[in-house]
């Protein structure tokens, strides 16, 4: 057998594969914009079910059990306001979101990584205030020499964001995918054009 065996005999109903739901948090706003919120449909069929969650839309979708039919949720809402974190976490994704997946020295997207602005080397340290997003071409061109000596610069000065600050940069890369009955609740705090 190629795979997992397990999946082999797994049989799982073809509607019921791809029908994620929103998360809102109890003031209806998403946990988070990026990564989206998203539980897969199991999970929010199960808080429902534990009366964790309010269900405010549905797929057309329905999953069956002997006694049961439930239409899939596609958004829910929180009965408990969950209280959003005040620190940022120092993390390569948000990182590479605070710097909007961009290399900060040419502005290029594909292929980023990490660059210590004052290197490693010469005693720079791996904190917000020295680490930004580059491209490869970028950061082997940098490799350990300062800014000057490379003749480079940067597009921003490095420092560390709030987390609305991180909040409302992920809301500028929707994912791919956004089911219709979500829109109303991702972007319903945008400010309106004039």
């Amino acid at each position: 057998m190629d795979g997992d065996f397990r999946s082999e005999f797994v049989r799982r109903p073809p509607a019921a594969r791809h029908h994620p739901a929103l998360v809102l948090n109890a003031d209806y706003r998403p946990l988070s914009y990026y990564p989206l919120s998203l539980w897969p449909w199991q999970e929010a069929v199960k808080a429902a079910y534990m009366d964790r969650v309010d269900i405010v839309a549905e797929y057309d979708a329905v999953v069956r059990s002997p006694s049961t039919e439930i239409r899939i949720p596609s958004v829910v809402v929180l009965k408990d306001y969950v209280r959003p974190q005040k620190r940022v976490a120092f993390t390569r994704f948000n990182l590479f979101l605070r710097d909007e997946f961009r290399c900060q020295y040419c502005g290029s997207r594909g292929d980023l990584t990490f660059d210590h602005v004052i290197p490693r080397a010469a005693g720079g340290v791996t904190s917000w205030q020295n680490v930004v997003a580059a491209c490869s071409p970028c950061n082997l061109a940098k490799g350990s020499k300062s800014l000057r000596r490379a003749g480079m610069s940067l597009r921003r000065a490095p420092r560390q964001p709030s987390a609305e600050e991180l909040r409302n940069m992920g809301r500028r890369f929707p994912p791919n995918h956004l089911h219709e009955s979500w829109v109303d609740f991702l972007y319903w705090d945008a400010e309106l054009d004039a």
